[in-house]
Parts: structure tokens; C-alpha cells; sequence
């Protein structure tokens, strides 16, 4: 049977779990310490990513979103043990501002899903997490400090996770190589900006994205921050001015879209 997840190893105790099988190719990042473990994005919830994660460590792991969207919280069912923005907190508990009817279609929308699954039993994950989290919290597995960085822009509470002593910057949907969105209502191009600014400025050594490729180098937070600096000075960095190409990457926010109209 053909597998859900993908697995790839960065370090000895750092692994990608990716879902390559729906066209958003979400990564999720599992940072292991010499006491916990921390899960960055659990992915679609289409399919158990604690099988996957309880064959690669066995610490206690601790969950935790760079953003409170479907495609990266729908594995937190399997983890009591979550983290959240103070920002999105809403998001958790019944706020999202997109129906189920609406999430559903986007979860199958060119989607290999695996046999017999039924769609109709999907859910948006709610709950309460064990721990809020705000700009600069940090959380200490033995051995490896991973700090939060808030960034938003493509969501309110959007985070970034950088760990200093290895210079790894996990990104979540601030800098991937495909469109980067920033025209839905509760994105903001102005903080985005403001949010790469934040991360070009740190002396990154490997970047790993949320979504689609892999080879991806530290000098894109530098070009994307850059172009962002370029639309603000032209007057465009705002909702409704339109879509921008950059060989790699592109930057939407052509158009304010209405969840009304979904």
C-alpha cells in the first residue's frame, strides 16, 4: 500500500515528515532533544502522523503550529500536549472564518487520498492548548533550545521556529518557494514585511519550509525581503494590488478575497 507520509532525515535527531500526496506537499518537522521531543505542523490529519513520529523517537513530544490553518494542525488530535499562538486562539475554539463544506473541498482539491477514506468525517481541529506562546518564548528539549518568533503577514499569529546553535530556521508559509498568500482577510502584507525583515536579519545556515520543495537556501529570506521592500516603496505591498513573480516565488495579494464568497 502506498504510504501517506514521506520521511527524510536532516540530522540524528531531526526528521521531515511530508505529505507529498496532496498538492500543497506539507512538511512537518520533528525535532528530538535528550528529554522531549517537539513536532512542528502535524499536516492534513488525513492520515496518523504518531505512527510515523512514534517510529522515530521515543520521547514525549509536544505539538506546536506555525499557524492555526487545516493543512497544519489536523494531526494535533493525536497530541494533548499542544502549543498556540495567543493570536489565533480564536481559531481553535470555533472562530475560523471558513466553513467545513469549504475546508473539505480544499483538502481534497488534487488530493491522491488514500482508499475508502470518507471526507464528510473531516474536522477542523479545536482545542485548548497547554501552552500559549508569544515572540521570543523559547522551549528547551535537552539540548536544544528552539525559540518562537512571531511573525505574521500570512496570519495573525503566524511563527517561525529558529534554533540558534545549528542556525536552522523552520518557516512554515513565510518563505517557501511557490505563491506565498497574503490576500485573505486575516493576512496583513504590511506585518509581512515586517516578518522577513525579522528573519533575513538572523545568521540562518539551513531553511525549511512548510510547503512543496526542499532545496531551498537562506539567501531567498534576503531576495524575499528585498521584493517586499521594493513593492512597499512602489505603494503595492497592500490587498488588492495583484500577483507578483520572482523566478522561484511569487507574491498574491491580488485581489481581497471575501471567505463570503467560498
Amino acid at each position: 500500500m502506498k504510504s501517506w507520509f514521506t520521511i527524510d532525515q536532516i540530522d540524528a535527531d531531526t526528521h521531515i515528515i511530508s505529505e507529498y500526496r496532496h498538492w500543497e506537499e506539507t512538511h512537518c518537522y520533528l525535532l528530538a532533544g535528550s528529554e522531549r521531543a517537539l513536532l512542528i505542523d502535524t499536516g492534513l490529519g488525513i492520515c496518523n502522523i504518531s505512527e510515523e513520529v512514534s517510529k522515530l523517537t521515543d520521547k514525549p513530544v509536544t505539538a506546536v503550529a506555525t499557524h492555526i490553518h487545516w493543512d497544519h494542525i489536523g494531526g494535533h488530535k493525536y497530541y494533548p500536549d499542544f502549543y498556540a499562538h495567543e493570536e489565533e486562539l480564536g481559531w481553535l475554539s470555533g472562530e475560523f472564518p471558513l466553513s467545513m463544506e469549504t475546508i473539505r473541498k480544499m483538502v481534497t482539491d488534487r488530493c491522491d487520498l488514500p482508499e475508502g477514506y470518507d471526507v464528510s468525517t473531516y474536522e477542523f481541529f479545536q482545542g485548548t492548548p497547554t501552552r500559549v506562546l508569544h515572540d521570543g518564548d523559547t522551549m528547551d528539549l535537552g539540548g536544544r533550545i528552539i525559540e518562537m518568533l512571531h511573525t505574521p503577514g500570512h496570519s495573525p499569529g503566524h511563527l517561525c521556529f529558529w534554533e540558534t546553535e545549528r542556525g536552522y530556521l523552520f518557516t512554515g508559509d513565510l518563505a517557501y518557494k511557490d505563491t506565498l498568500f497574503a490576500y485573505y482577510p486575516s493576512t496583513d502584507p504590511q506585518a509581512y514585511l515586517a516578518s522577513l525583515e525579522k528573519v533575513a536579519a538572523l545568521p540562518v545556515k539551513r531553511v525549511f519550509p512548510a510547503h512543496h520543495t526542499l532545496d531551498i537556501q537562506p539567501e531567498i529570506l534576503i531576495r524575499m525581503r528585498d521584493a517586499f521592500r521594493g513593492l512597499n516603496a512602489e505603494g503595492k505591498l497592500h490587498h488588492g494590488s495583484g500577483t507578483y513573480q520572482y523566478g522561484d516565488w511569487l507574491f498574491g495579494c491580488k485581489s481581497t478575497f471575501s471567505f463570503a464568497n467560498k
